[in-house]
């Protein structure tokens, strides 16, 4: 059955209809579409368009074609063009011609909107759900290594000592962003264009405040023009997602370098490693590559999407077809994503040994600085001098602490016997105990601050 062709002499040509048609991909809507078209179909009644027996025939109908689609048995045909063919199509075969009545004052431009912004608000709780899963592993993992000390690095140089805990929470308030982005983008997707028509509105009297309602919005779209062309709410799921994909990446490319034998930091669970089918020897963080590996492929749906949306003239284009299959790929990359990170975070072992062993005088350089300053001399001599200092120990290959003060003193006669009190690692973390710092008291201050939030 079509939704249209009354006056067409003849149907679509099959290369065109191949083209066209997006029931192979929009589908996933099936379950939305039915819900809206309930809530459109009590609409139209309550504001005495058709009569409630009608309205009843109606929604009894995609009660029975839901059970199906929940059922996973909702029979599709060559000819349905799309979900919102199939269901009028099915539900008509159904309850009779009375299912014509359906589409009274709605058009497909109102209803994809519709449909896919309830899906949208769907997936979005569910990458937020499953985002909270990495964030508590994260938190159970930094509880364990709040006093763990390690290398700190910039340009992945050695820079200062922190601790385990504080390199995992860094990554926890990344998450958080992204759920704070992923929580705002649902606000602003739960907008009703239901109502909006084809372009211009709906001409019955519907209620479009409690359609909304009916139908878990928030608000309604105030212009229909705007409405049915309005995909900002895909493209920021796009961008909202591709961030937090960015986020991961950043995370697994820490684990790759960690895991390591050269580092030996962390190992991956057994659970989520793989293996070379030539050299028996060999642990590979595959599930850490794949998540760096999948930022390419989001961004480029995010692009794809942009550059759809630029050129468009106002209200609904054919163009907008486009913006499913990206949002779909990007949601189901989610979610075969993140559980495993989140199972990766639970199982990963840190190798304290290994992280202490790593720790080099040379990262106390800046607090070899700090000891001249609080002696009263300004932070950039004070670097100048502690440059010097650096150069002298690496021509002698001889680590900063073994530099014998009277050496130290050549330089500047602030160096005095308490200098060595420098060179004590756990010392230089306990001292960063400002908010945010590494201290151990500080990243328990912040894993606090973590719980209060992902309790909120």
């Amino acid at each position: 059955m079509s939704l249209w062709g009354g006056r067409f002499a003849e149907g679509p040509d099959a290369a065109l209809k191949a083209l066209n048609d997006s029931l192979r991909f929009d589908q996933r809507l099936a379950r939305v579409d039915i819900l809206g078209s309930m809530a459109y179909a009590q609409a139209i009644a309550d504001a005495g368009v058709i009569s409630a027996d009608d309205a009843e025939a109606i929604r009894s109908g995609l009660a029975a074609l839901l059970r199906d689609v929940e059922n996973d048995d909702f029979p599709s045909l060559a000819s349905d063009e799309d979900i919102h063919t199939a269901v009028e199509r099915r539900l008509t075969e159904i309850v009779g011609a009375v299912g014509g009545k359906l589409h009274t004052g709605r058009s497909r431009n109102d209803q994809v909107a519709t449909d896919l912004r309830l899906w949208t608000m769907d997936a979005l709780d569910e990458i937020d759900g499953l985002l909270l899963g990495v964030q508590r592993a994260l938190i159970g993992q930094a509880e364990a290594h709040v006093e763990t000390l390690m290398p700190g690095y910039t340009h992945l140089q050695p820079a200062q000592p922190i601790t385990a805990a504080h390199w995992l929470m860094s990554f926890f308030w990344m998450v958080a962003r992204d759920r704070e982005r992923l929580q705002q983008c649902r606000r602003r997707t739960a907008v009703s264009p239901l109502g909006a028509g084809a372009l211009a509105g709906n001409p019955f009297p519907i209620d479009r405040h409690a359609l909304a309602e009916a139908l878990g919005f928030a608000s309604v779209s105030q212009n229909s023009l705007d409405a049915v062309s309005d995909r900002d709410f895909v493209a920021e799921s796009l961008f909202t997602i591709t961030l937090t994909s960015v986020h991961l990446s950043r995370f697994a490319e820490d684990l790759i370098i960690y895991s390591n034998p050269a580092f030996g930091f962390v190992s991956l669970s057994d659970r989520y490693s793989t293996g070379s089918s030539l050299m028996p020897q060999k642990r590979n963080a595959d599930p850490m590559e794949l998540s760096r590996a999948k930022v390419g492929r989001l961004i480029g749906h995010m692009a794809g999407l942009l550059t759809t949306l630029k050129g468009l003239p106002s209200s609904y284009n054919k163009d907008l077809q486009e913006d499913k299959e990206a949002l779909f790929d990007a949601v189901d990359t989610m979610r075969q994503l993140l559980p495993v990170v989140a199972g990766v975070i639970q199982t990963l072992h840190l190798n304290p040994d290994r992280m202490r062993a790593a720790l080099s005088d040379e990262l106390l350089a800046t607090e070899l600085a700090d000891y001249l300053v609080r002696k009263g001399i300004p932070f950039r001599a004070a670097h100048h001098l502690v440059g010097e200092v650096v150069q002298f120990a690496g021509q002698r290959d001889l680590p900063l602490s073994e530099i014998p003060l009277e050496r130290l003193q050549m330089l500047s006669d602030a160096f005095a016997d308490d200098v060595s009190a420098v060179f004590d690692f756990r010392l230089a973390v306990e001292r960063k105990a400002v908010v945010g710092g590494t201290a151990p008291q500080a990243v328990m201050a912040q894993i606090a601050a973590a719980k209060a939030l992902i309790d909120r």
